[in-house]
Parts: C-alpha cells; structure tokens; sequence
C-alpha cells in the first residue's frame, strides 16, 4: 500500500507540476516607494477599507477585470468571497455613499497604460502579464 501510495504522489509530480503561471500578483506602479504589502493591507486597500498605502500616500486602485476566471480566482484568495458576493459588497457601501469601487478596468493594454501613468496604483495580474513597467508588492501562491 505505501509503495502504491508514492508511486501515485510520483505520478501526480510528474504530471501535474505546479506551474509558475497560476500566480498572482498584486503589482503597483515600478516608481511607487512601497516595496512590499501584507495580505492584511492588500485586503484593506481593495475592498476599499483603507484609501492609502501604509506609507501615508494615495491609492489608486484599479481593478482587473480583463479576465473573469483571473478576477474570480484573485477575490477567492484575497477575501475567500466570489464575484457575486463581491459585487452585493460594493452595492451596499456605495448605497451608504462610504466608499467608491475600484475602477475596472477591462482591457488589458488600458490597465497597463494606466498603471504607468499612475503612481499611486495598484492592480493585480497573472504572472505572464507583469511588465518591467509594474513592481510586485504581494504575491499569492497558487
């Protein structure tokens, strides 16, 4: 039975490596001074609890919505929560007028000339859309 058993977990290494590609990255832009962010601040700054970075200065969030599945996966593993349940969310804060929504952005190229020309953004991305342009602050595991 033990032999049966790693041979399986083999099996399943060999076949089913886990890839770099699934990742994703909370990202803001290369000239902001913030280096790093905790998951705890990531949550705050995108569900709209805290309007700054942990330095003092503005942020601009920018939500990704070029892709749904990336999208959908980046709000399962920030607050454990799906679109639907995201949106309602957002509907009741701006129904008490206590916070704006992220602006959504869905075009890839768009959200990358934003993030350029914004300095205190922050979006996220997958792995095959980070850009010498864009700083990872956050990372979450696949």
């Amino acid at each position: 039975m033990k032999i049966l058993i790693i041979s399986l977990i083999a099996w399943l290494l060999v076949f089913f490596p886990a890839r770099a590609d699934d990742a994703l990255y909370v990202v803001v832009n290369a000239k902001n001074g913030i280096e790093n962010l905790s998951h705890h601040e990531v949550v705050d700054i995108f569900m709209g609890r805290d309007r700054a970075f942990p330095d003092g200065n503005k942020v601009t969030v920018f939500d990704n919505s070029s892709d749904t599945e990336t999208r959908a996966l980046f709000y399962r593993q920030l607050v454990n929560r799906s679109l639907a349940q995201v949106s309602s969310y957002w509907a009741r804060l701006q129904f008490s007028a206590r916070v704006t929504q992220p602006r959504e952005v869905d075009q890839r190229q768009a959200l990358l000339e934003l993030m350029n020309s914004t300095p205190s953004g922050i979006t996220f991305v997958k792995s095959t859309e980070l850009d010498p342009a864009l700083k990872v602050v956050y990372k979450f595991d696949p």
